[in-house]
């Protein structure tokens, strides 16, 4: 029997060295070994051995084995073998304070007439007891560090378990008494001195110099707040500045100047009829656009341009009066609606739209988009409008082209547009924008790294959302980071640009 617990131990020292061996090469984690100075009290040479497995977990491993005396006839044996794996929880991650742990424990044992302190295992002080036995322990243990290579190792427990025993007298092969199995506890009290090279103390790292990165903050100019005619403008091209007026005369082509609008009147007639054609939704939109930039505060309404305009048919004299009739006409209708004085108005009668008729017809020539004949023949309408000075001779040659199908194909298809007041355009102004060149100053300190003056510019505005970006950036680069952050949070919201982009920055 002892030769195979022999063999036993020795697979087992075996396995310590594989495992040692192993982890080190593989893991590169510390490997504790171990002696249980109380167990060596008892002559029982040992040996432990522990494994780092994660940053709070060990693996370990204790066997002991006492082969002496090897004189069977010998009375006093403490002959046994023992075998106990170990987990352990480690309070901290150096493994170098407290424990906690948990151990399976086998032993094979034949042991007769010792005597162990506080009363434990009285049986065997009168019988030698042979047999097995295996219990779970717990236990709780601390560390205290001698020197780099040596710590001691405390540690205090109880296991619980069950023993198989043959209870024989103290001799070799005394009187046979039956077998004493039973469940046991017995205490748990290790005072183990631990080899575990402790690694070298690292230097501390220094960080490399890393040069604070900075922020390329933007503030661009702001554009000159127009007022509520800036805003109508966009959607309503009719409307523009005073300084893009132009006065009339009779060379204009005033059918592709964008944004006019237009007002017809029936054949022969000055008289403004609201569902006419599509008068009602042009008529409404003067109107309103004329009322809103009427009432607000920072823009106002400069200029009236009413262009008077009539075809071609008939007497010149009678369509000057018709062409100024419907100028007026549609004058009257705006300072119903909206009370404005007639100096506002800029009136002009163009009369018989000559200039208008000629460039519809020069389009069509061009575009070749009807016949190779009607071509031929607008193409001598086109040489009499430019040849003929008399307007009444004009009309009348005209009327005589192709035995009068070119009059016809005219009067079908060009003259009903000119039958309309002409253009209608309204020109607005707006008080000067102090704001805005307050704004664009401080940001052009700041492309000179003049940031206090700027700062102290924007105080001033600073109710005036355009301005939050440049303030943020005056404020960030005067020490205010937590104040310039916010309106830039803020600016962003409102949709500008350059803040979002500052965000963008500082995120960074």
């Amino acid at each position: 029997m002892w030769y195979q617990a022999y063999k036993i131990i020795q697979r087992v020292v075996l396995l310590f060295l594989v495992l040692t061996i192993s982890y080190k090469a593989t893991a590169q984690s510390p490997v504790a070994v171990r002696n249980n100075l109380i167990y060596d009290l008892t002559g029982t040479p040992n040996l432990g051995a522990d494994f780092r497995v994660s940053s709070h977990w060990t693996l370990g491993m204790t066997a002991g084995y006492r082969p002496w005396p090897t004189d069977d006839n010998a009375t006093r044996k403490l002959r046994h073998l023992l075998i106990a794996p170990e987990l352990r929880y480690w309070n901290d991650s150096t493994f170098y304070k407290s424990y906690w742990g948990l151990n399976p424990i086998y032993s094979h044992y034949n042991v007769s007439h010792v005597k162990f302190p506080f009363g434990l295992y009285k049986d065997v002080r009168d019988h030698r007891m042979e047999g097995d036995l295996f219990a779970i322990g717990v236990f709780y243990g601390r560390t205290w560090r001698l020197n780099r290579f040596f710590r001691l190792e405390g540690e205090l427990g109880v296991a619980l378990g069950y023993a198989w025993a043959k209870k024989y007298d103290c001799t070799h092969c005394g009187t046979y008494y039956g077998k004493d199995n039973k469940p046991f506890a017995i205490p748990k009290l290790t005072l183990n001195l631990v080899y575990q090279k402790a690694a070298k103390p690292v230097p501390p790292v220094k960080p490399p110099v890393v040069e604070p990165v900075v922020p390329q903050l933007v503030s661009h100019p702001v554009e000159d707040n127009t007022g509520k005619a800036g805003i109508l403008q966009t959607d309503n091209p009719v409307l523009e500045h005073i300084s893009h007026y132009r006065p009339y005369d009779r060379t204009r082509i005033l059918r592709k100047e964008k944004g006019a609008l237009y007002v017809h009147f029936p054949l022969n007639q000055d008289v403004l009829i609201h569902d006419f054609r599509n008068n009602a939704d042009v008529l409404d939109r003067i109107v309103s656009i004329t009322r809103q930039v009427m009432a607000d505060t920072t823009s106002t309404v400069s200029r009236i341009q009413i262009i008077g305009l009539a075809s071609i048919e008939g007497p010149v004299d009678r369509n000057e009066r018709l062409a100024e009739g419907r100028a007026e006409a549609l004058k009257r209708y705006i300072q119903q609606h909206v009370p404005t004085p007639d100096a506002l108005y800029d009136m002009a009668y163009g009369g018989e739209a000559w200039t208008e008729l000629r460039d519809q017809i020069n389009d069509i020539v061009i575009a070749g988009t009807v016949s190779s004949d009607t071509i031929a023949a607008l193409r001598q309408a086109l040489n009499v409008i430019d040849t003929e000075n008399d307007l009444n001779r004009r009309e009348q040659r005209l009327r005589q082209l192709a035995g009068g199908r070119t009059y016809a194909y005219i009067q079908q298809h060009l003259l009903a547009d000119q039958r309309n007041s002409g253009y209608l355009r309204i020109y607005y102004d707006y008080v000067p924008d102090t704001r805005a060149a307050t704004i664009n100053r401080a940001s052009e300190l700041m492309q000179h790294e003049r940031y206090a003056e700027a700062l102290q510019l924007l105080q001033g505005v600073k109710d005036d959302p355009r301005a939050w970006n440049a303030l943020g950036v005056a404020l960030w680069h005067t020490g205010s980071q937590n104040a310039a952050l916010d309106l830039f949070r803020r600016a962003a919201e409102q949709g500008n640009a350059d803040a979002r982009e500052n965000l963008r920055q500082l995120n960074k």
